[in-house]
Order: C-alpha cells, then sequence, then structure tokens
C-alpha cells in the first residue's frame, strides 16, 4: 500500500542525512533529492546550517518545517514528527526528512522510517556523514591508529559507558556529551583508562564557533567549564587525541591547551 494524495499522486518520504552542518559533505544524491523537495521536515543539528548554505547558493528549496530538539525541549515531540512526516507525504508530496549527521546514528531514522511504512508511505534512506567521524577528522585525530588504537566505539553520553571494553587503546567517542561529561571522565577514568588518559574536545564542528579543547579524563571537565564548552560538541577519548594535529602541529603548548580556528 502506497500514500495517494491529491489527483492520485503518490507522496513518498526520503530520510537525508545532513552530515555535521557543511553542505559541501552532503552526498551528490542527498542534495538531489532536497532540490527536488516538495517539504522538508528539518532537524536543528547540521540540517539547518546546510539549508541555510543552499539557499545561499541560489538553490529553490521546498517548504521548510522546523522540528528542531535543543537540550531539554523538543519543540515537535518525536511522535508529532512521525505523523507530520505521514500527514503531508498523503497530500501528495515528496518528503525530504533532514537529518544531522546520519539518519540512523542515534537520529532515530528507523523509527521514523517503520512510522512511515506502517502507514503505507514509502521511504527510500539516504546515508549522512556522522558528525562522530567526520569532526574528529576536522581536528586531525583519526580515530584508529595501527599501533595506537585498533577499534573504537560511538556512544551517546546517555549510555552505559561503563560497560565499554578496552582501555585507551580502545578511542571512545562520545555525542551529546557535554552536559554529563563530568560523570563520564569519572566513569571512563574508573574503568582502566585512568586520569592521565587524553581527551578532546571539538565543538561545533564545521560551524562558525569550531574549537577544539584537550585534556585529560582528570582535567576536562575542569577545562570545559573553565572556556564554557557549549553543544553541540563531539568528545574523543583515547590516545589517538596524541597523534592528532590537535598535538602535532606544534600550536597546542601541552595538554589542557587550546587550539582555536580562525573563526574564533
Amino acid at each position: 500500500m502506497t500514500a495517494r494524495g491529491r489527483e492520485g499522486v503518490t507522496g513518498r518520504v526520503t530520510l537525508v542525512g545532513a552530515g555535521p552542518g557543511d553542505a559541501g559533505l552532503l552526498t551528490v544524491r542527498g542534495r538531489r533529492a532536497l532540490e527536488a523537495a516538495d517539504a522538508i521536515v528539518a532537524d536543528r543539528l547540521g540540517a539547518r546550517a546546510v539549508l541555510s548554505q543552499l539557499a545561499a547558493e541560489g538553490v529553490r528549496l521546498g517548504e521548510i518545517f522546523d522540528v528542531g530538539k535543543l537540550p531539554g525541549h523538543h519543540s515537535v515531540p518525536q511522535d508529532g514528527i512521525n505523523e507530520l512526516l505521514v500527514t503531508l507525504a498523503r497530500q501528495g508530496r515528496h518528503v525530504v526528512r533532514l537529518k544531522g549527521g546520519d539518519p540512523f546514528v542515534f537520529g532515530r531514522g528507523r523509527e521514523e522510517q517503520l512510522h512511515c511504512e506502517a502507514a503505507g508511505v514509502p521511504v527510500e534512506v539516504i546515508p549522512g556523514v556522522t558528525s562522530a567521524v567526520a569532526v574528529p577528522a576536522i581536528a586531525g585525530i583519526p580515530l584508529t591508529q595501527r599501533g595506537v588504537a585498533e577499534t573504537f566505539t560511538v556512544a551517546s553520553a546517555h549510555d552505559q559507558i561503563g560497560d565499554l571494553p578496552g582501555g585507551r587503546d580502545h578511542t571512545v567517542v562520545l555525542l551529546m556529551g557535554v552536559g554529563t561529561l563530568a560523570h563520564s571522565a569519572h566513569v571512563l577514568a574508573s574503568g582502566g583508562r585512568g586520569d592521565d588518559c587524553p581527551v578532546a574536545i571539538i565543538e561545533d564542528g564545521f560551524g562558525p564557533r569550531q574549537r577544539i579543547t584537550v585534556g585529560t579524563l582528570g582535567t576536562i571537565a575542569h577545562l570545559a567549564a573553565s572556556r564554557h564548552v557549549r553543544s553541540p560538541a563531539v568528545v574523543v577519548v583515547g590516545d589517538v587525541v596524541g597523534v592528532g594535529d590537535v598535538v602535532a602541529a606544534g600550536d597546542v603548548v601541552g595538554i589542557g591547551e587550546v587550539r582555536a580556528t580562525p573563526a574564533d
């Protein structure tokens, strides 16, 4: 069964990953979907920045519905987003659900897909570049490095991170981790990585307030508070921090210093 809108037109939904907020990191397929969309249901992180950049380039966009979420406040609850997608598709529209990063990496994309399909709305998924990989890369931090780290784990700071395996040779990438940073650092330090395990926080990756703060599990909470670190930010824990450009470039005097981009 498919969703039939006005004059028998079949509506559909395309889940598109917006990446970390740089339109240049959209896939070609994702950009084409946005250019062809009648309606765009957009997240706050990553998605709105991409739409602003495309509009500045002269790209004509369909009607935009802002369903962005702020920490502790969801302007449109998830059930409302699900229903909005179905409603728009049943009007015969091609709806793009533009989600920050990748729709299936802490993006609830599969939930939205299943809801639409249960309502008879066909769904296509176009992956995006997840911030878990892209944002450390702009700091020159590899998540794996031969002889340093062979594995990595991406986790929400709300997860049970105390159960994560390995030591400092097992890279941990924390998303949505600023608000619980002190607790996360304590848990990871207690779990075998130790207080002196390197940590990097990359704020607003690819955005105008991009900034990198480097410390250890023992110091990072204090440093983040003193520097007023804010979301969105990606936290990288492990010895790979020490081989990244953020240290090797020579513009970081030592652990605990901050490297700011020219945008600052």
